[in-house]
């Protein structure tokens, strides 16, 4: 039920979404604030094998070498739009951490509030998305855009957004600690 209010929520803020907000490049480079979520790199197949662990990258479904190649592509595209990085959070996924290491936007700190809320029980996937509300309120006003890698769910529960693999939704908090959608990134093919 969580997840179906999170996503009626969301597509009413995606509707809310301004036309000329689709070119966030611009508005990446010149404003405050601004946080990036954005969905780890191609990573095939969905979830994770039985059994898997959390520190042990071999028992996770990890990112394929077109994977890794789009998270240099996306990277890239940060530097050559000249966006100036903060800071650089990743949820403890192998999957995730990889690809915020790849984007070769700075040191990467993982972030147990990103990580995955697929198969977590609703009062964690709440303490998670909670806890990533916090990180972009305390955002609010700072120069630079903070960059979270984590999960297509959290991304859905957040913003009602479905990312590809790669892609990112833009968002800030407004003056009232609402959490705003300002644009998206469309997953770039590697």
């Amino acid at each position: 039920m969580p997840r179906f209010i999170a996503l009626v929520t969301g597509l009413s803020l995606l509707f809310a979404v301004p036309a000329q907000a689709q070119d966030v490049w611009p508005t990446l480079r010149e404003d405050r604030g601004l946080v990036v979520l954005m969905r780890h790199a191609i990573a095939p197949g969905g979830g994770d094998p039985a059994g898997f662990a959390l520190g042990d990258c071999r028992t996770q479904r990890n990112l394929s070498a077109e994977g890794r190649a789009q998270a240099r592509v996306i990277g890239q595209r940060f530097r050559k739009e000249r966006v100036p990085i903060a800071a650089v959070r990743a949820s403890r996924w192998c999957r995730a951490v990889d690809t915020a290491r790849l984007l070769n936007l700075g040191r990467v700190m993982p972030t147990t509030a990103l990580n995955s809320v697929f198969t977590a029980s609703s009062q964690v996937a709440r303490q998670r998305q909670k806890a990533t509300e916090r990180l972009i309120k305390a955002h609010r006003g700072k120069p630079g855009v903070l960059v979270l890698v984590g999960h297509q769910a959290n991304i859905i529960d957040l913003t009602g957004i479905a990312p590809g693999s790669g892609g990112a939704v833009v968002v800030r908090a407004d003056g009232q600690g609402k959490i705003r959608v300002v644009g998206e990134i469309p997953a770039p093919t590697p």
